[in-house]
């Protein structure tokens, strides 16, 4: 029986611990990296925010056009009357007598009126056009932080297949090094060369252990970047196994400068302060004209207990006398403002259409680096190669075999890093001209 239970208890004990699994890991390739960064990214998240406080400002500019309904009321209990006065009576017999009088000692008060406004010198019209401008402005830098988004994403992606790429030449320089460290270790028993050939092969695998620690380092802080950026939990996340492949040839992608320039969010921005500094004028221009409104109201008052109600219309102009003294200051400033947003334009437009060539420079001279470093990982292995017949064949020195292997691991090196310089730069190239 005393068995039975602990056959049952450790059956119990074995489900509790199968029921409990970590988290399924998340894969995801350069496609779905674009796709959770746009979904979950913090930044792209405040801009969608930013852009629905613009849209609730114009809302709130609408209503500028319905009228000004305002009420107010109030009830009073005073400690003697607000009315004081003496009264002189004749009265027969007792001559002229003096009454004193008081009234409205206690009372009660209320209000409601409603002004529309007919002209307000154009403020009204000048800020909702304004407020909508706002919108767009929105609009804009929600595609203007998409495009930063995206090729930050790209980055990261290309940075972490970049990293492990080195990895893989870590592990094929060890596997050689293991190869050289058993060649030399039988030629030190043969006593052909003496120990210290066999040290330095250890300090060459030692160096590779060192690089090896700070890639994988590297990679998990980039894989950590890369989750925070497209909202995944860094502990599950994990990249997709990609490789850059052949390098396709840029010349479909590009786009000339005056019409990538018309795609640029950033210059529909400049376009738009400009835009935004006419609106500002003529709202400055408005502050100095007069305001015009019509208006109905209701007055009750109760003063000397007798309740008293009535209705009235009226006509309001308001003339704004003081303002004209520093108003054509004010003006003067607003248009030289206006002059200042398109001087910003226009040095806008001219250091984005360097912005754009420069991008399109950087991909042309990452895709021609590809083919060098191409070539060199072609000679570096064939003189690998070579080095590692002389080597056995007793030819060549240990130094000269070496150096034939680091050349050969830098070379591929740094054709994994041309390799991700071209995906960067088309990815920032493709942002540039605004797609």
């Amino acid at each position: 029986m005393m068995k039975t239970q602990k056959q049952i208890a450790c059956l119990w004990l074995c489900g509790a611990l199968l029921g409990i699994s970590p988290a399924a890991a998340q894969t995801l390739s350069l496609d779905e990296c674009r796709a959770a960064a746009v979904e979950h990214n913090r930044t792209l998240a405040s801009s969608r925010l930013e852009l629905e406080q613009a849209l609730q400002t114009r809302r709130e500019a609408f209503t500028s056009y319905f009228p000004q309904i305002t009420a107010s009321g109030g009830v009073f209990q005073a400690q003697h009357g607000l009315l004081q006065a003496d009264f002189a009576l004749s009265l027969p017999q007792m001559g002229a007598v003096s009454m004193p009088l008081s009234l409205v000692k206690r009372g009660a008060m209320g209000s409601v009126t409603a002004v529309q406004p007919l002209f307000a010198g154009l403020k009204i019209v000048n800020g909702n056009k304004l407020a909508r401008l706002g919108e767009e402005v929105g609009r804009l830098q929600l595609r203007k932080t998409e495009g930063e988004v995206r090729e930050q994403t790209d980055a990261y992606f290309w940075q972490i297949v970049s990293i492990r790429e080195n990895l893989a030449t870590l592990d094929a320089v060890d596997r050689q090094l293991g190869e050289i460290r058993r060649q030399v270790e039988l030629s030190v028993r043969a006593g052909i060369v003496t120990s210290n050939d066999l040290l330095r092969v250890e300090l060459r695998q030692q160096e590779v252990a060192s690089n090896r620690l700070t890639a994988e380092n590297g990679l998990k802080v980039v894989r950590m970047l890369l989750a925070q950026h497209v909202g995944a939990d860094w502990r599950t996340f994990d990249v997709a196994a990609a490789e850059y492949g052949e390098p396709e040839d840029p010349a479909p992608y590009y786009v000339p400068v005056e019409e990538a320039l018309d795609n640029r969010a950033e210059y529909l921005l400049a376009e738009k302060n400009v835009e935004a500094q006419r609106y500002q004028t003529r709202m400055e221009r408005g502050k100095r004209l007069p305001t015009v409104g019509i208006g109905a109201g209701y007055l009750y008052y109760n003063l000397m207990d007798k309740n008293v109600d009535d209705g009235m219309v009226f006509a309001q102009v308001s003339v704004p006398i003081s303002d004209w003294w520093g108003g054509a200051h004010a003006l003067k400033r607003a248009r030289l403002e206006e002059q200042r947003a398109e001087n910003e334009r226009l040095q806008a437009r001219e250091m984005l259409a360097v912005e754009i060539e420069r991008a399109w420079c950087e991909v042309q001279e990452a895709y021609a680096q590809i083919a060098l470093a191409r070539r060199s990982v072609a000679s570096s292995t064939e003189n690998l190669r070579q080095n590692r017949d002389f080597y056995a064949a007793g030819t060549s020195s240990l130094t000269e075999l070496l150096d034939a292997e680091t050349l050969y691991a830098r070379s591929r090196d740094e054709m994994t890093s041309a390799c991700a310089a071209y995906r960067t730069s088309l990815a920032r190239y493709m942002r540039v001209t605004g797609r």
